[in-house]
């Protein structure tokens, strides 16, 4: 689907929809909204916006915490 739609084209309707649902599984799959927006060659806020839209709960962003490291002893 990412491959017929037009960098900065307005996607509407049934298109809008198809790309929305593509976009949902490949995130529950795994994949990164910068992954995924790279992917579509539309934009992270755009990928953010579609899936947020589809009501997806989004994963934090990851990487290293801040604060202090719980000992177990």
């Amino acid at each position: 689907m990412a491959e017929t739609l037009k960098k900065g084209s307005r996607v509407t309707g049934a298109a809008r929809e198809k790309l929305a649902a593509d976009l949902k599984r490949k995130y529950d799959s795994g994949a990164s909204i910068r992954a995924l927006a790279e992917e579509t060659g539309r934009s992270y806020g755009f990928v953010h916006r579609m899936l947020s839209e589809s009501g997806v709960t989004l994963r934090g962003r990851g990487g290293a915490t801040r604060g202090k490291k719980t000992t177990t002893s």
